[in-house]
């Protein structure tokens, strides 16, 4: 990104049958930073975790009652999140506990991958690609 660059304002959001678990998951495993967490006991309302580098997830726990404004069954998640070092991110996953669906590799368009699962399931794939550059208007 260039200092003229916004930051990411997509804030992808997941439910959780054990928030407060999920959490710590995703901040001992991946390296995400828990920014804002409100909720009473085991209940998260409303969770705000970072990426370092940029951008971020919301989450909070999953509602058994049917007036549900945000309805994502737990486990159905799935995110590719950048990062400059996937050797040691998968080291940390894999240390953590996080269930390997492919390891390390290269792929064809050139970024070097890999892709875990959480303990509620949720797909999480890690790598170098950046994506391309947006056109021009």
């Amino acid at each position: 990104m260039t200092d003229n660059t916004p930051p990411p304002q997509v804030w992808p959001t997941l439910r959780a049958r054990d928030a407060r678990a999920l959490i710590r998951f995703l901040v001992d495993a991946f390296g995400f930073e828990e920014t804002v967490v409100y909720g009473d006991g085991a209940r998260v309302d409303h969770a705000q975790l970072s990426w370092p580098p940029g951008g971020g997830v919301m989450l909070g726990s999953v509602r058994e009652d049917a007036d549900d404004p945000w309805p994502v069954p737990p486990g159905s998640f799935g995110a590719y999140v950048v990062t400059d070092d996937p050797d040691g991110l998968f080291a940390r996953a894999s240390a953590a506990g996080a269930t390997v669906i492919s390891g390390l590799h290269e792929t064809d368009y050139g970024s070097r991958d890999f892709a875990v699962r959480d303990p509620e399931g949720n797909r999480w794939s890690f790598g170098t690609y950046r994506g391309e550059p947006r056109k021009s208007a």
